[in-house]
């Protein structure tokens, strides 16, 4: 009979009756129950964490820094209320001690009552790190205080952060302020250096003026002594003024108390002799017009006198007079031209008659002849003719002066001058002696004031002589000045040149001081109080932990399943033995009914974990077909335990499954395990379906799935052969196979 048909017969056995129906049904469903439920019961404890009671304790009492207050404590609460870690239950101190010890809280976590003093300690002189207390109990479950840890770190990173950021948020802002302040004294500083350079170039200015005003106090020096000098001699002169006023002052009193009563007596006939003397010089004026006419003939009657006295003297009494001194002038006749004067010089006095006889009256001497009468006569004729010619040349002058016009102009000019005069002081003779009076006040105040002057010139003498030390004084200190000025030019000048790097440098820290706005801070508080991230990205990532175990609990459950299926299958049928058929058909017929149900489990396991569990697999067909192998292999490694070492095969097949769950790196990695473990992964075809799977379910290449399906394929050809093997030596009865050691 052929190994498919004794398979048949095989498994027909189940169907009859109820309890082999029963057995059949808890070999399909073992595996899903023991690999569906497990994978179940833990498909993603992360996601109900909110469901283990934690104690919360709060005894923070809050703090004050810089005017505000913080309570750090409030809001670490509050945050653990809005997150899905744990059943957060708020209570005291003691209730949370009391309840991890008893149970009803896995694990506590107490806010100590100088968190916020510690937290806000960052800003002051002694800063100190705040501590959240943990309390939990292994005893009530190890796993939650593994959790907690990974929880409790994400808290204390959460709130160190937000600490942080609060932190770094008014370093920030202390930049910005400081940006600000720092700009203001840039700004400033500019200002200075404008300030600077003004006062640099005054100083400049100072320098140059005090060496000018330097030079000036010299001649002020020299001018105040020059000056105290003059004042002296002013101070002598103007004493002799009023030595002189006084003495001035003296006689017009006098004179003025004997002129007033004269004034008072005559000052009507002064008033009447002015008013003549104004009608006088108005009739002059009128006149003036007639006389140019007059003086040319006075000038020409004067000639023509002098001429006919000359010639008469000349004709009588000849040119040259003899003892009688006379001079004698020729005999010219008239002169051609009436306006020439005639050169006349003066007469010598007649010596009188010869012999001391005085003339008669008919002109001889003694006798009374002609030639005494004209010796007699000629000097008083020389004196006439002498007075005409005077005449003449008088007449002549006085003619060519009116003869210009510009002089009888002037002439009028000087007649209405005295006209005016001569009315003015008509009109005030009746007032002369009020004037006098006045004149005396004016000479009195005029004297006065001399004396005034004296007086002040002695005291201008006197201040001179202090302003003189003073001066001299005020040069020493403007020396002085003028060489605190040059001092002050170069130290102004290196100030300049320090204002001048003192901006550039705040300017230059401006820029470097960091001005953010409000985003930009949280932006950069944020990196600064979490400066670490973790950029995860992982390659096909599992979505839940149930996925991530699934190719650690699938190949168990179907090693369970074939273990299983051999407790209630023979692994070699009796009947093929009996009959002597090959042993490798004996092995087929064995194999194929449990792998048969083997494929029954795959299906009923994935189904329901696909569909009710929601496993997704990256790669569906072919997990089903790996699986496929996977069951073939662990089937025919338990039919050879079974076969080879009967009763004892299954105690060996539950040892190797032990083996396998440990060193196939199902949970934690191999390289975690003991050496021994170690040793044998390699060895072992659980460690190769785990790596297969993965690969399959949540992605990635596929040279482990084929080197899995290598080595599953000669594990199963294997223990066929091995089982062949067996059954070939099955066929021979052996004392043992009578009498077994041990039987189940």
């Amino acid at each position: 009979m052929r190994s498919p048909r004794l398979a048949a017969l095989e498994l027909k056995r189940f169907g009859r009756g109820r309890l082999p129906r029963a057995a059949m049904a808890a070999m399909l469903l073992l595996p899903l129950l023991y690999g569906a439920l497990y994978l179940w019961s833990f498909w993603d404890p992360y996601d109900r964490l909110d469901k283990i009671p934690v104690a919360l304790v709060n005894e923070d009492q809050g703090a004050t820094a810089e005017g505000k207050k913080i309570t750090a404590g409030d809001d670490i609460v509050h945050g653990l209320h809005d997150s899905d870690s744990f059943d957060w239950r708020q209570t005291s101190a003691k209730d949370a001690r009391k309840g991890v010890e008893d149970g009803r809280y896995y694990l506590s976590l107490t806010v100590p009552k100088d968190f916020s003093k510690r937290v806000s300690s960052s800003s002051g002189d002694s800063p100190v790190t705040g501590a959240l207390k943990v309390r939990t109990n292994d005893a009530n479950n190890y796993i939650v205080g593994q959790l907690s840890r990974t929880v409790f770190s994400e808290v204390r990173a959460s709130a160190s952060s937000k600490v942080s950021r609060g932190f770094y948020d008014n370093i920030y802002l202390s930049f910005s302020t400081l940006h600000g302040k720092t700009a203001d004294a840039a700004k400033g500083a500019d200002d200075l250096g404008d300030g600077i350079g003004k006062a640099k170039e005054g100083a400049g200015k100072l320098k140059g003026g005090l060496g000018e005003a330097e030079g000036g106090s010299g001649s002020l020096k020299d001018g105040t002594a020059t000056l105290h000098e003059g004042a002296g001699t002013l101070a002598s002169g103007a004493g002799q003024v009023a030595e002189g006023t006084q003495k001035l002052a003296d006689k017009v009193n006098g004179a003025a108390g004997a002129v007033r009563p004269y004034l008072d007596e005559h000052s009507g006939d002064i008033g009447k002799a002015a008013r003549g003397v104004a009608r006088t010089s108005e009739t002059l004026k009128k006149n003036l017009g007639e006389l140019p006419d007059a003086a040319r003939r006075a000038k020409t009657d004067s000639r023509e006198a002098a001429d006919a006295l000359s010639t008469l003297h000349e004709n009588r009494c000849g040119k040259d007079t003899g003892g009688t001194g006379a001079p004698t002038r020729p005999s010219t006749g008239p002169s051609a031209d009436p306006s020439a004067a005639p050169s006349a010089g003066p007469t010598a006095p007649s010596a009188g008659p010869s012999n001391g006889a005085s003339p008669g009256p008919s002109g001889g001497a003694g006798s009374g002849t002609p030639k005494d009468l004209a010796a007699e006569s000629c000097p008083q004729l020389k004196k006439a003719a002498d007075a005409a010619e005077r005449s003449a040349t008088i007449a002549a002058k006085v003619d060519g002066y009116v003869k210009n016009e510009k002089h009888l102009d002037e002439l009028g000019g000087h007649l209405d001058d005295l006209g005016t005069a001569a009315t003015a002081l008509a009109d005030r003779a009746p007032h002369l002696t009020q004037d006098v009076d006045a004149a005396v006040r004016q000479i009195n105040k005029l004297n006065r004031g001399a004396h005034a002057v004296s007086t002040g010139a002695h005291t201008l003498q006197t201040g001179l002589g202090t302003a003189k030390d003073g001066a001299a004084t005020l040069d020493t200190g403007l020396g002085k000045l003028s060489d605190g000025a040059a001092s002050l030019d170069g130290g102004l000048f290196k100030l300049a040149d320090g204002s001048g790097k003192l901006a550039g440098g705040l300017h230059d820290g401006v820029q470097q001081i960091p001005d953010l706005g409000h985003k930009e801070r949280d932006a950069r508080t944020g990196v600064m109080a979490d400066p670490v991230g973790l950029a995860s990205d992982t390659a096909h990532a599992a979505p839940n932990y149930g996925t991530g175990f699934a190719p650690y609990f699938i190949p168990l459950s179907l090693w369970v399943g074939a273990m299983v299926a051999y407790m209630l299958l023979q692994p070699l049928n009796k009947r093929a033995l009996a009959a002597g058929a090959p042993g490798w058909r004996i092995a087929l017929a064995g194999w194929l009914p449990v792998a048969a149900i083997g494929v029954a489990q795959v299906a009923a396991l994935m189904s329901v974990l696909h569909w009710a569990l929601g496993l997704q697999m990256a790669r569906g067909a072919a997990t089903v077909g790996f699986l496929l192998l996977v069951t073939a292999c662990f089937t025919a490694l338990v039919q050879f335990l079974n076969a080879r070492f009967g009763p004892a095969g299954r105690i060996l097949v539950l040892a190797m499954l032990m083996l396998q769950l440990t060193s196939a790196g199902g949970t934690y990695p191999i390289q975690t395990s003991p050496g021994f473990f170690n040793a044998l992964h390699p060895f072992l075809p659980m460690s190769y379906v785990v790596d297969g799977l993965r690969h399959l379910i949540t992605g990635g290449q596929l040279w482990p799935v084929w080197r899995a399906c290598l080595v599953l394929l000669a594990f199963a050809v294997g223990a066929l052969a091995l089982t062949a093997l067996t059954a070939r030596r099955k066929q021979v009865w052996t004392l043992e196979r009578l009498r077994p050691e041990i039987s189940l």
